[in-house]
Protein backbone atom coordinates (compact mmCIF):
# COMPACT_ATOMS: atom_id res chain seq x y z
CA UNK A 1 0.00 0.00 0.00
CA UNK A 2 0.88 3.49 -0.95
CA UNK A 3 2.02 5.52 2.09
CA UNK A 4 -0.16 8.57 2.49
CA UNK A 5 0.90 11.84 4.58
CA UNK A 6 -2.40 13.17 5.09
CA UNK A 7 -3.58 9.67 6.69
CA UNK A 8 -0.16 9.62 8.49
CA UNK A 9 -0.94 13.12 10.32
CA UNK A 10 -4.01 12.30 10.62
CA UNK A 11 -2.89 9.17 13.14
CA UNK A 12 -0.65 11.49 14.26
CA UNK A 13 -2.95 13.90 15.72
CA UNK A 14 -5.30 11.58 16.69
CA UNK A 15 -2.61 9.56 18.84
CA UNK A 16 -1.52 12.89 19.89
CA UNK A 17 -4.77 13.88 21.58
CA UNK A 18 -5.46 10.54 22.54
CA UNK A 19 -2.12 10.74 24.75
CA UNK A 20 -3.20 14.14 26.29
CA UNK A 21 -5.74 12.25 27.97
CA UNK A 22 -3.58 9.21 28.87
CA UNK A 23 -5.99 7.22 26.47
CA UNK A 24 -9.10 7.51 28.91
CA UNK A 25 -11.83 7.21 26.99
CA UNK A 26 -14.14 8.67 29.64
CA UNK A 27 -11.98 11.85 29.80
CA UNK A 28 -11.88 12.33 25.87
CA UNK A 29 -15.38 12.04 25.85
CA UNK A 30 -15.93 15.01 28.32
CA UNK A 31 -13.68 17.16 25.93
CA UNK A 32 -15.47 16.91 23.03
CA UNK A 33 -18.55 17.20 24.94
CA UNK A 34 -17.38 20.63 27.01
CA UNK A 35 -15.97 21.69 23.13
CA UNK A 36 -19.40 20.79 21.75
CA UNK A 37 -20.99 22.99 24.28
CA UNK A 38 -18.65 25.97 23.90
CA UNK A 39 -18.66 26.10 19.76
CA UNK A 40 -21.68 27.92 20.24
CA UNK A 41 -23.70 26.18 16.95
CA UNK A 42 -27.22 24.53 17.59
CA UNK A 43 -27.06 21.45 17.90
CA UNK A 44 -29.67 19.29 15.90
CA UNK A 45 -31.03 15.45 16.26
CA UNK A 46 -33.34 13.17 14.72
CA UNK A 47 -35.83 10.60 15.83
CA UNK A 48 -34.73 7.56 14.68
CA UNK A 49 -35.71 6.21 11.03
CA UNK A 50 -37.75 3.09 10.60
CA UNK A 51 -37.23 0.45 7.84
CA UNK A 52 -40.25 0.44 5.85
CA UNK A 53 -43.00 -1.56 7.08
CA UNK A 54 -41.86 -2.21 10.15
CA UNK A 55 -44.65 -2.54 13.09
CA UNK A 56 -43.64 -1.74 16.23
CA UNK A 57 -43.68 -4.84 18.66
CA UNK A 58 -45.57 -3.14 21.71
CA UNK A 59 -48.27 -1.96 19.51
CA UNK A 60 -51.81 -3.09 19.34
CA UNK A 61 -51.14 -3.85 15.74
CA UNK A 62 -48.20 -6.39 16.27
CA UNK A 63 -50.40 -7.96 19.55
CA UNK A 64 -53.25 -8.64 17.89
CA UNK A 65 -51.23 -11.26 15.28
Amino acid sequence: MTPNPILDELYRIRDEYAASFNYDLDAIFEDLRTRQTQDGRELVSFPPRRPKGWIDPTSSESLAK
